[in-house]
Order: C-alpha cells, then structure tokens, then sequence
C-alpha cells in the first residue's frame, strides 16, 4: 500500500499541471480607474496562484500619476506581469510606453507603436527650469524602469526626452520589447520556456504554453466611474445637471429636474476630481447660466446670451487640463452643447418672467378689471352681469341700468364696480 502511494505520488509530480493565466484588457486614458483595476487584477492572480497576468493595452496615454502607481503594482507583483500591445493597429503612447516597459515581458502584435512618452502639462506656460525639472524626472523614471528590465536604457529614455515612437519591429530590434506575436496563444508559445529577468534581480521561467486563459472585467462600478472618466462626459453632465438645477428655479416644486440635476452634477464633480481639474474654469460655467438668466430679463439684443455661451465655451475648453487631447473637452462638445443649453436656459426664463408680470385670469383677482354691463340701477347696490355671470355689485357712485361698468375689486360674494367710462 505504501508502495503504491509513493508511486502515485511520483507519477503526480512528474505530469506538470496546465499553467493559468489572467486577461485584463486596457483599452482607455489611464487614469485612476485603470489603476485600481490592474491592481485588482494582480491581486486577484497572486490569490489565486496563477502562472502570468496579460495586459492587453491600447492606450493613447493618461495621468502620470496614475502611471507610476500601475508601474509600481507590475513591479512589486509576485505574478509575472506581460504587457501587449493588441490587437493589430493599435498603441501604447506616453503612459502607455512606460506601462509597456514596466512589464517583465513586453510584447506587441504586428501592426503596432508604441513611444512618444515626452511629458506635457496644457494650458500652463513654463518657464524652462520647470520644463526641465519635468524632463528630467521622467527621463529618470524610464531610466530605473528599462535598467531593472534590462532593456535598451538610451532608447528608451529617446522616447521621454526626444518623443521618439517605434513600431513593433524598431522596439524587437532596439531590446525595447522581447516578443512580437498576432495572436495571445502565439505569445504565450513564443515565451515558454524563456527566462526573463524580474524587478527584484531573479530571473523566472515561464512555461506557459496551452495554459488555460481566464479573463477578468471591470466591474459595474468601474465601468461607470471608466466612462465618466470621459472630460467630455463629465462636462455634459455638470452642464445638464445645471440646466436641470436652473429649470427647478425657475419652476419651483416640479421636483424631477432638481433631483436628476443634483445626481448629474454630483457624478460631475466625483469623476471631475480624479482629473486635472481647473475649478476656476466652474466660475466660468456659474457666470453663463447668470448671463442666460440676464438676458431673459433685460433687453441685451442677445448680447448677454452671446457673452453666456462663449463663458461656457471657455469653461468647457479649460475645464480638464489633459496631457493629451482625449483627455481634454473636445472643442466640438464644447460649442454643440453650450449653444443649446444657452437658448433653452434664455427661454425657460423668458417663460417665468411673462407668467410672473402677466395678468392673473382665474379665482377672484382674475375678475379685476373685467367689463359688464348694469342690469340694475346701482344706488348703490344692484345687479351687473359679468364674465357670463349675474353678480351683486357695490358701486362708489349711482350708475344707471344698463351702463358699461368695470370691475375694481371682489369684496367676497360682491363686486366693487366703478363706470367703464
């Protein structure tokens, strides 16, 4: 019998196991979302003792802080961590290129780039010590990354200081990456068995061939706060937020819009705090919802409203200060969405403002200066008819039957009538 265990036992250790593996894909700005769920990922795998993690990364770049903690997650990970660029025609720029040589294998599929890592800040002016300082923190950053990895250390810093790119063959050539595959099966074939040097100094073999893929998503949560992650989103939910706020004012007790404005304006605000948010530019959105309601009241020839819409323009072209365009409010959103917000606030308020100085027509005060006629003499009570209607009327002087009258007042169920004439 223990015999047969200790043969069992031996055939056991000698039949290796199917290697796992985790997917995630990337396919965004990085920005703090993206953060959170490599990294839930990556513990995730380390849990569950899984073989490698796979990213799959399309990205035009993001926040250079978001950055660094996804690269400081893929180095300190008990997991290997492989980075691939896929599919076809797709890239890893900026954020993205430091991301990429993070990993302890960098991969890409045919018909990729990756690079242009120079950093940016839009909508400041810098002097050159600033400029400089920016650089050079990047330029080292790369430096200690593509050094642990031993990857082409003066290359890669060309991508931070000169905003070099590389297609996938330029990168294999010049030791940026370690693998071009089309397909995730293939890269999984093309790195067994290949030892690749870890963060820490060690080196891992992989043996990952035929391993079982499982992937993991984003969850609802995550996928929501992804996409209000959008600058272009979050403007047209604080912009519609307003004008729901606005409307509530302006109707008071019609509820739904205060409360849908209030949800919208708050989701704004939580996702508008994760990025580079110039609050300043809020003035701006305030001071045109404050034009639309001036021009409503006073007559500007749609002079206010003008200076309404090209504050919110402004607003909206200032608000999130991206290091790329896609992480911008795109000039196009920016005009299609202030003009008509801007003509819709104007007439709400045009519609208050007349329902407020117009003529009450109904209950008592809606009889106040209608004209009847004197059924009766008024000596000085008697009989007027009135709106349809036979009514007992007072009168401060005698009015003959049958004389036009109007009315000045209701005094309950009596009519203080004066001559129309």
């Amino acid at each position: 019998m223990r015999r047969a265990l200790i043969l069992a036992a031996l055939l056991a250790a000698a039949i290796p196991l199917h290697a796992s593996v985790l997917r995630l894909n990337i396919n965004d700005m990085i920005h703090p979302i993206s953060d959170e769920f490599i990294g839930r990922a990556i513990d995730q795998a380390q849990r569950e003792h899984d073989d490698a993690v796979i990213i799959e990364l399309t990205t035009p770049g993001g926040l250079l802080d978001s950055t660094r903690s996804i690269v400081e997650k893929i180095m300190t990970s008990r997991v290997p961590v492989i980075v691939y660029v896929a599919p076809a025609g797709s890239r890893a720029a900026s954020a993205g290129f430091f991301i990429l040589e993070s990993a302890d294998v960098a991969a890409m599929a045919p018909g990729t780039n990756t690079g242009a890592a120079h950093p940016v800040i839009l909508g400041e002016k810098m002097d050159e010590i600033m400029k400089a300082k920016m650089e050079n923190d990047a330029a080292a950053f790369m430096r200690t990354i593509a050094n642990k990895r031993g990857r082409n250390v003066a290359v890669a810093e060309s991508a931070v200081r000169e905003s070099k790119s590389f297609t996938e063959q330029e990168a294999l050539q010049q030791k940026l990456i370690d693998v071009i595959a089309p397909n995730e099966q293939a890269l999984l074939r093309a790195i067994d068995g290949r030892t690749f040097k870890r963060y820490d100094g060690s080196n891992v073999t992989l043996h990952v061939t035929n391993a079982h893929i499982n992937t993991i998503e984003m969850t609802l949560r995550q996928r929501l706060m992804s996409s209000l992650m959008d600058p272009n989103i979050a403007f047209l939910l604080l912009v519609l937020g307003g004008l729901a706020i606005f409307a509530e004012f302006n109707h008071p007790g019609a509820v739904i819009p205060g409360v849908v404005g209030v949800i919208a304006i708050v989701l704004a605000l939580f996702a508008l705090n994760f990025l580079p948010t110039r609050f300043a530019s809020l003035a701006l959105l305030l001071v045109a919802f404050a034009l639309f309601a001036l021009e409503a009241k006073f007559a500007s020839h749609g002079v206010l409203a003008i200076g309404g819409i090209v504050s919110m323009v402004i607003g909206a072209l200032f608000l999130v200060d991206g290091p790329i365009a896609q992480m911008r409010v795109n000039p196009i959103t920016a005009f299609a969405a202030s003009i008509p917000i801007g003509v819709i606030a104007v007439f709400l308020t045009t519609l208050v403002l007349k329902a407020r100085h117009g003529k009450i027509a109904t209950g008592k005060e809606g009889m106040v200066g209608l004209i009847g006629i004197a059924r009766t003499p008024l000596e000085p009570d008697g009989k007027v008819f009135v709106h349809g209607e036979l009514w007992n009327a007072i009168a401060s002087n005698a009015i003959a039957e049958g004389a036009r009258v109007r009315v000045a007042s209701v005094n309950g169920l009596h009519l203080v009538v004066e001559p129309a004439e």
